[in-house]
């Protein structure tokens, strides 16, 4: 949803209920994307790098594309 700066500040509380309940919602100005409009959380994880290391796993033919995909994106039969 796109709405402009007024729009925005006469209507912030129904914005905002729209955002609590997963819309997205961007603020125009002038008629271009200006701001977007975001719940705050509290308590967010700070990221670790490597915290799932040796949980996950790749497998050995992760980086193989098969030929019948290849050519699929290059439009042969």
């Amino acid at each position: 949803m796109k709405v402009n700066m007024h729009e925005a500040k006469s209507q912030l509380s129904a914005l905002a209920e729209k955002v609590w309940q997963g819309e997205t919602v961007i603020i125009a100005k002038a008629g271009k994307p200006y701001l977007d409009l975001l719940p705050h959380r509290e308590g967010r994880i700070q990221r670790r790098p490597g915290r799932f290391k040796e949980e996950i796993v790749i497998a050995a033919d992760f980086d193989r594309t098969p030929e019948e995909v290849i050519n699929a994106f290059e439009g042969e039969e």
